[in-house]
C-alpha cells in the first residue's frame, strides 16, 4: 500500500480509501448494501490490515447509520484513532424541516456535531461538503467550515461533486478571507467516465488540490461481471442504475481491459482500479464492498502495474472526444513548449 499526500498538505493517506456506503442499509441506501455490524467490522479490519488508513463516510449514508457503524467498528476492533484518517460529509437532507438540508451555517454546525456523536469521535479529519447549494452564499458555507477548523472539531475541509468554477471561486474566497481552503475534491472518475479531465483535473493540479475518486468501477459496471450481453440480476445496477454512463463505449473499454486482465492473470476490476492509480491527479481511490472477497480483489489492484503500451491502449479506447476550447488551447500552445 502506498501513501500519498492529500492536496497541498503533509497529510498522508493510503492510495485506497474504504468507502462505507454499504454499511447498514436504510431508505434508498438499501440498494447499495445492508451490511450488519459484524460484517462491517470484518471489512474494516481487513482494510486496516492491508494498510488502508483512510475511511470515508457521510451523514446521509443510510440516514446516519453508516457513521454509527463506522464509529462502532473502530471501537470494537480497538483501532488507534490517531492512526486513521476519517472523512465524512454534509449537505444532504437529514430531517423534514426546511433547514435540515443545504450548506447554511446552521446546518453545517449542527451536522458536524451530529456526525461526531454518531462516529463517537472528538474530531473529524476531513469534513467535506457533499455538493453545491445553489441558494446559500459560498461565503457563509466557507466561513462555517473555517469555524469548525478553528474550534478543533475538524482538521481539514474538502468538497465533492462541484464544477470547476465552484471550486476556483471557493478557493479564491478562502484565500481572500484567510480561511481554511478545500484540500481535496471527491468526484466520480473512471476509465469509462473521464469528463473530469476537461476542466477539473487541470484545476486540481494547478491549485494542488487532492482528488478522491468515488465509484471507481462505475457502480459495478467495470467489475468484470458485465459485458455487452451480460447483466447479472444480483448486481447493483440491476436495481440502482447509477452513475450515468455511455454503456456502449464502456463495453468497448471492458473488452480491452478483459484482454489485458487475462494476459496478466488478474481481474477486470483490478485493471480498472489500477488505471486510476496510474493517473497523476489521483490521491486515493475509494473502494466499497459487500463481501470480503470483493474487498480483497480490489486491494490487490495496488499490485498491478500497467506498462506504457497497456496504458496507451487503454487511453486510446477510452479517451474523450475533442471539445472546444481544449482543442484550440492545444493548437495554440505548440509554440510555447
Amino acid at each position: 500500500m502506498k501513501y500519498n499526500l492529500l492536496g497541498n498538505t503533509g497529510l498522508k493517506v493510503s492510495e485506497l480509501c474504504l468507502g462505507t456506503m454499504t454499511f447498514g442499509g436504510k431508505g434508498i441506501w438499501t440498494a447499495i448494501g445492508t451490511l450488519p455490524q459484524d460484517e462491517v467490522n470484518a471489512l474494516v479490519k481487513a482494510s486496516v490490515e492491508a494498510g488502508i488508513n483512510f475511511i470515508d463516510t457521510a451523514n446521509v449514508y443510510s440516514e446516519g447509520l453508516s457513521e454509527e457503524m463506522t464509529g462502532k467498528a473502530i471501537r470494537e476492533l480497538g483501532l488507534h484513532r490517531d492512526d486513521l484518517v476519517i472523512a465524512t460529509k454534509v449537505r444532504g437532507r437529514m430531517g423534514a424541516g426546511p433547514n435540515q438540508t443545504g450548506l447554511t451555517r446552521k446546518h453545517i454546525l449542527q451536522q458536524a456535531d451530529e456526525s461526531l456523536k454518531r462516529l463517537q469521535l472528538d474530531y473529524i479529519d476531513l469534513y467535506q461538503i457533499h455538493g453545491f447549494d445553489p441558494i446559500t452564499p459560498l461565503e457563509e458555507t466557507l466561513s462555517a467550515l473555517d469555524s469548525l477548523v478553528q474550534s478543533g472539531k475538524v482538521r481539514y475541509i474538502g468538497c465533492s461533486n462541484l464544477a470547476a468554477w465552484h471550486i476556483m471561486k471557493s478557493l479564491g474566497i478562502s484565500e481572500r478571507n484567510h480561511w481554511s481552503k478545500f484540500i481535496s475534491l471527491q468526484a466520480y472518475y473512471t476509465i469509462a467516465g473521464r469528463d473530469l479531465e476537461r476542466e477539473i483535473v487541470p484545476l486540481l493540479q494547478d491549485q494542488k488540490v487532492g482528488l478522491m475518486v468515488w465509484s471507481p468501477l462505475a457502480g459495478g459496471l467495470l467489475s468484470g461481471k458485465y459485458g455487452r450481453h451480460e447483466t447479472p440480476e444480483d448486481a447493483r445496477r440491476a436495481n440502482f442504475d447509477f452513475p450515468p454512463i455511455n454503456k456502449d463505449k464502456a463495453y468497448d473499454i471492458i473488452e480491452v481491459m478483459r484482454e489485458i486482465a487475462v494476459a496478466k492473470g488478474v481481474t477486470v476490476a483490478q485493471i480498472a482500479l489500477a488505471w486510476l492509480l496510474h493517473q497523476p491527479a489521483v490521491s486515493t481511490v475509494i473502494i466499497g464492498a459487500k463481501k470480503p472477497e470483493q474487498l480483497a480483489d480490489n486491494i490487490k489492484s495496488t499490485e498491478v502495474s500497467l506498462t506504457t503500451e497497456e496504458l496507451a491502449r487503454l487511453d486510446l479506447i477510452s479517451k474523450l472526444p475533442a471539445e472546444y476550447p481544449a482543442w484550440m488551447i492545444e493548437r495554440q500552445s505548440t509554440d510555447r513548449r
